[in-house]
C-alpha cells in the first residue's frame, strides 16, 4: 500500500514578526502538513523562526530543511533541538545535511572541509545527538518520545548509508552541486539518475524494521497549459537535456493542476516519494495539488 502524502513548504524569506506569522498561518490554511526553514546565511535563523511558526499555527509540523551540520557543535545543537521541541509542543522534525555552500562557511569563518570531512562531521553529529537526546539525564529533555523525528538529506553513497541506518525520513535533493562551485550552484539530477539513487538507498535500507518516509525537494512549480514554454529558461541552463528530459525531471512540476497531480502520483509510484517539499515562491501555486491529493 502506498504511503499517504505529506506536503511541506520551505520558507526562505526573512520577515518581521506579524508578516512571518501571517505566512505561517497561510501555509496551514492551504493544507501544508509541515512548515520548514533552511539553514543558509541571509535566510531566517531556523530555531527561533520555527518557535514563532508554532505560536501562529495549530496543527502543522515544524522542521529544519536542512541544518548545515558544519555550522553546529553537537552538544549545542542538542540544546537547541530539545528546547525547540518543547517550545513547539512536540511538533519538531529535525533535518540534517552536510552543507554545500563554501562561501557561507567562509563568511562565517568556519572550516568547509572536503566532502569526506563534511560527511564525517555529519556522522559524528547524528551519533552524538542520538546519545545526548536519548539520555534521560540530558537537560533540557525532549518532548517527543522516543525521539524527535530525524530527516537526513543527501544522495551520495555514504549519505545514503547514514540515512538508511539512522533517519526516519530520507530526503533526496534531485540536484547536485556543480563541481567547483563555491556559491552552491546546483544542477538537476535526471529521472534515471534518481532511479539509481533511490534503488541504492532501498538496498541499504532493506533490513530496517520500519521503512523510512521518502522526501523530494521540488525546485519548480508552474501552473500552465504550455509546459514547453514554462521550462524554456531551465532548458537554457541544462542544454545537454532534451525538452522531454527536462519535463521529466522529478524536481520540476509543470502543467495544469490535473497534470501536476498526475505527475506527483506517478512519482510516488516510481520512486516512493510520499513527502514533497516545495519552496516558498511556489506555496500558493502548489496548493490546488494538495487539495486534489488530500487523503490519497
Amino acid at each position: 500500500m502506498a504511503r499517504p502524502f505529506r506536503f511541506g513548504v520551505n520558507l526562505l524569506d526573512p520577515a518581521p514578526a506579524e508578516e512571518w506569522r501571517a505566512k505561517c498561518r497561510r501555509a496551514e490554511e492551504l493544507g501544508y502538513d509541515v512548515i520548514l526553514v533552511p539553514d543558509h546565511l541571509g535566510m531566517p535563523a531556523p530555531f527561533p523562526a520555527l518557535v514563532a511558526a508554532a505560536e501562529a499555527t495549530e496543527r502543522v509540523r515544524l522542521g529544519t530543511f536542512v541544518l548545515n551540520a558544519g555550522f553546529w557543535n553537537p552538544a549545542l545543537l542538542a540544546r537547541e533541538v530539545a528546547t525547540t521541541d518543547a517550545l513547539t509542543g512536540g511538533r519538531l522534525e529535525l533535518g540534517l545535511g552536510t552543507g554545500y555552500v563554501q562561501a557561507e562557511h567562509d563568511t562565517a569563518g568556519l572550516p568547509y572541509g572536503s566532502p569526506r570531512e563534511r560527511v564525517d562531521h555529519l556522522v559524528r553529529t547524528v551519533e552524538e545527538l542520538e546519545r545526548l537526546l536519548g539520555s534521560p539525564e540530558h537537560r533540557p529533555g525532549i518532548v517527543q518520545k522516543p525521539r524527535v523525528p530525524l530527516l537526513i538529506g543527501g544522495n551520495g553513497d555514504r549519505m545514503l548509508r547514514l540515512t538508511a541506518e539512522h533517519a526516519d525520513i530520507a530526503a533526496f535533493a534531485g540536484a547536485h552541486l556543480v563541481p567547483g562551485s563555491t556559491t552552491g550552484k546546483l544542477a538537476p539530477v535526471t529521472a534515471g539518475e534518481l532511479d539509481e539513487r533511490v534503488a541504492r538507498y532501498r538496498r541499504l535500507a532493506a533490513d530496517r524494521a520500519e521503512p523510512a518516509e521518502l522526501n523530494l525537494l521540488v525546485q519548480m512549480v508552474a501552473v500552465t497549459e504550455d509546459r514547453a514554454a514554462a521550462v524554456q529558461g531551465l532548458r537554457e541552463r541544462v542544454p545537454q537535456l532534451t525538452e522531454e528530459q527536462v519535463l521529466e525531471l522529478p524536481i520540476v512540476l509543470v502543467g495544469t493542476p490535473a497534470q501536476i497531480t498526475a505527475q506527483v502520483l506517478a512519482q510516488r509510484e516510481r520512486y516512493g516519494f510520499s513527502y514533497l517539499t516545495v519552496l516558498e515562491p511556489y506555496m500558493e501555486a502548489f496548493a490546488p495539488v494538495i487539495e486534489a491529493l488530500r487523503g490519497a
